[in-house]
């Protein structure tokens, strides 16, 4: 974790930080390097109570996320993100995910910077992914498979090759197949990427049945991804589920997998976790670990080329703020 000796900016009006700005100094293998040396020690400084999370429609939800830092001197900050969920936007073409990011001076309680929230977040999702394939799907993966193409898809796509590089063969499943045309001509225009096939699957089960990798960001409440689809070695990464009615793959996929957590309250969030242990599937002391125990070693990530390992992350305001720090400290250092 970066030390702060001075408290930045700290006379200074606050700075907005768009969202151009954020993908200029926030690429993926920076905020993937930072998370993966940050996150562990930062645990131990920063408080972070369950977020707030508010219905404010029968679709939508309003979520608060704060976090602050113990330690005036390493971390010197307090952060707050605001979402907002609209699953039906998708059928105005819009992001079903907006949000702003505050960040303050622990110390003084300034008001440092404000960030845009949604790029914060679709970032530090993927990077989460990425830091945790790093431990757990095979480093000789070459098939990637994208399940959903809304706005986190490419940032996974891009964070997960990051991490993989081995990957050459990339397949988009989505419900609207036009949605997933578009994307994989997006992701053909970006640079680098020249020599990753990518591909549109219209049919999920046998795409499932070659990926290496599958990573999910839907709103789906029913199961997309079968257990007995997943290969021999898989590594399935579950990002879009958040709270216990949505679930993205069956009760067997679970059953199979090894599975680990981004943080604690996956347990009581996420739906693929939370109807496994109403079903008697499996119990809550079966979830092998969460990221920070993989990091420090505590626990083992993939054991063997052939375990199929189960990640499922359902975000947190520790990597928020953590995204925050890196993001601010970078616009504003000499």
């Amino acid at each position: 974790m970066a030390t702060v000796t001075t408290h930045l900016n700290p006379a200074g009006p606050p700075i907005y930080i768009d969202a151009p700005t954020i993908r200029s100094v926030l690429p993926y293998k920076s905020l993937i390097n930072h998370l993966q040396t940050s996150l562990a020690s930062a645990t131990s400084v920063i408080q972070s109570p369950i977020r707030h999370s508010h219905p404010t429609s029968s679709s939508s939800t309003l979520l608060l996320m704060p976090a602050w830092s113990l330690s005036s001197t390493v971390l010197p900050y307090i952060g707050v993100k605001l979402v907002t969920t609209h699953p039906d936007n998708s059928s105005l073409n819009l992001p079903g995910v907006h949000a702003s990011y505050v960040l303050f001076n622990s110390v003084t309680g300034q008001t440092l910077a404000s960030l845009d929230g949604t790029e914060i977040t679709v970032r530090r999702t993927a990077c989460i992914s990425a830091v945790a394939s790093h431990y757990l799907s095979n480093p000789s993966s070459q098939v990637l498979l994208m399940v959903g193409a809304g706005s986190l898809a490419p940032h996974l796509i891009k964070a997960h090759l990051t991490t993989r590089p081995s990957v050459s063969h990339v397949m988009i499943w989505n419900r609207t197949s036009r949605k997933s045309e578009t994307l994989v001509e997006e992701m053909k225009k970006e640079s680098g990427m020249g020599s990753v096939r990518f591909e549109v699957c219209e049919d999920i089960e046998p795409a499932v049945n070659k990926a290496d990798i599958v990573t999910c960001a839907t709103n789906s409440e029913s199961p997309l991804v079968l257990g007995k689809w997943l290969k021999a070695g898989a590594h399935l990464d579950l990002v879009g589920s958040y709270k216990p009615s949505m679930r993205e793959c069956d009760d067997e996929a679970m059953k199979r997998g090894r599975v680990f957590i981004d943080n604690e309250a996956a347990v009581v969030e996420a739906g693929e976790l939370v109807g496994a242990f109403e079903r008697g599937v499996m119990k809550k002391e079966e979830v092998e670990g969460d990221l920070v125990e993989l990091i420090k070693g505590v626990k083992i990530g993939r054991k063997d080329e052939k375990e199929v390992t189960v990640f499922v992350s359902v975000g947190s305001a520790v990597v928020d703020l953590l995204s925050a720090q890196l993001a601010y400290e970078t616009v504003v250092k000499p």
